[in-house]
């Protein structure tokens, strides 16, 4: 039986996830300033609580910032490789799963719950 997941070079990778930037809607491209979208092999620790995540938002969602919200560090998009890799079985479906987890972490930042995601 052929172990789950796909192979995938670390330069090939980071490539799909610049990939799937350059070809989100030109509206959201417009949203996303101030936010770094970055890869790591795994999260440091589980801070989802929900096992291995395939991606993390970490920021203040647009509509939740005030009139003082200035000078801060960009907002940051974690795409996460390795679960990622092991969650899918062809390039393919990787390079599907990379767009999909880009847009879900992308719509934390727009400020909309796991629940009111559209995919």
């Amino acid at each position: 039986m052929r172990q789950r997941g796909v192979r995938c070079s670390p330069w090939r990778f980071h490539r799909l996830v610049v990939q799937a930037c350059a070809q989100l809607p030109l509206v959201v491209q417009q949203h996303l300033q101030n936010v770094a979208i970055t890869v790591e092999d795994e999260p440091l620790d589980d801070m989802s609580g929900d096992g291995s995540p395939l991606g993390l938002y970490q920021g203040t969602p647009l509509g939740e910032r005030g009139t003082a919200y200035s000078l801060v560090l960009p907002d940051k998009v974690t795409i996460y490789r390795r679960a990622l890799l092991r969650a899918c079985h062809t390039r393919r479906q990787l390079k599907a799963e990379i767009e999909l987890t880009l847009l879900h972490e992308i719509g934390h930042h727009f400020g909309m719950e796991d629940n009111e995601l559209p995919f």
